[in-house]
């Protein structure tokens, strides 16, 4: 399915009781295009790749993880707050609804690790990492512990830069999705997740080593990849449905 089109700001279906909450910081999207092919081989039955002008992409994300909390609680001590880096791509459902599908999350904490991978079942990896700040720069560092490609690394270092007052069709297309894919017990599964949109900036890219995109099943990116920047928001994750193939 190929889409050029401007999503909305909002998300269409906001989260009323939501089961999680937490904030996404210092986060920097690296995005890459790929043959559409290529990437639906990397898919599940019932989900088609997305595409935007005949490509689908595929994103090395960076960010801060903080204050993950229960509705109503305290956020988590030491285990809600860590690095993650994830590799993902973008999908639509059987009945059209758009949605990321994460290939790995790579994070420092092993307990978070457990809980996600045996509730979601998303492919969380235990991984030392670590954010980095500097004047005008933010550097992300990560390593693989936990399951493998044990050692698999990634080195990312960005200096952000404009906010984009006005993202377009394709910046919409890349970081306006209101929800994510996973499968529970072979069935295929959709969680909404309710946040602003995103306050976007450019961002040069002044350093990658990665390995994290081809341990995930792709072949090296080749060229240059397009780089943005966010501050971060509050999210909140919504119960996963279960959606039929």
């Amino acid at each position: 399915m190929d889409h050029h089109l401007r999503y909305p700001a909002v998300t269409a279906d906001p989260v009323s009781r939501p089961v999680m909450r937490q904030g996404w910081r210092d986060l920097t999207y690296v995005h890459w295009p790929y043959d559409p092919a290529v990437v639906q081989a990397n898919l599940p039955p019932g989900l088609q790749v997305d595409t935007f002008d005949g490509r689908a992409w595929v994103g090395l994300v960076a960010f801060h993880m903080q204050r993950i909390r229960l509705p109503g609680a305290p956020a988590i001590p030491y285990l809600g707050t860590f690095p993650e880096t994830n590799v993902r791509t973008y999908v639509r459902g059987p009945d059209g609804t758009p949605g990321v599908w994460f290939d790995s999350l790579d994070v420092n904490r092993l307990l978070p690790v457990l809980v996600a991978r045996a509730s979601y079942r998303l492919p969380y990896m235990w991984s030392r990492m670590a954010i980095h700040r500097s004047p005008g720069r933010v550097g992300y560092t990560a390593r693989r512990r936990w399951p493998g490609p044990r050692g698999a690394a990634s080195a990312l270092v960005v200096e952000p830069g404009t906010p984009i007052e006005d993202p377009g069709p394709l910046e919409h297309f890349l970081t306006a999705r209101w929800g994510l894919f996973t499968e529970l017990r072979s069935r295929l599964a959709y969680a909404p997740v309710d946040h602003p949109a995103w306050p976007l900036q450019q961002a040069d890219l002044v350093r990658l080593e990665d390995q994290l995109v081809p341990a995930a099943g792709y072949p090296a990116p080749v060229g240059e990849p397009l780089v943005h920047f966010s501050p971060g928001v509050e999210v909140k994750i919504g119960l996963p449905r279960m959606v039929e193939r």
